[in-house]
């Protein structure tokens, strides 16, 4: 017989506090170089496919060094932001990603 503690407990999406989907906002900071924001936007659609670039948003440091680059995407899942978390970090332009 199974509980209803079973099965919460087998369902991932109870593990989360992000109801799916929806949007989920990712801040990803790099040198400020040409291609960067393009790269940035590239991988996004990799596991968005309906990502908006108009969405994006830009933020200079304090010295214009580095770039901010804030992108919404729609979270379908867990597995969906921890890959995409994976590769904005391994990405060699990228620095940062929050």
């Amino acid at each position: 017989m199974t509980t209803p503690s079973d099965t919460a407990a087998s369902d991932p999406r109870k593990d989360s506090l992000i109801e799916y989907p929806s949007r989920f906002p990712i801040k990803v900071m790099g040198a400020n170089v040409n291609g960067f924001v393009h790269a940035v936007i590239e991988v996004a659609r990799r596991f968005d496919p309906e990502f908006d670039p108009s969405t994006v948003e830009l933020r200079d440091s304090r010295g214009g060094n580095y770039l901010g680059v804030t992108i919404t995407v729609t979270a379908t899942s867990r597995e969906q932001l921890d890959e995409l978390y994976r590769a904005l970090t391994s990405h060699p332009m990228v620095k940062v990603v929050l």
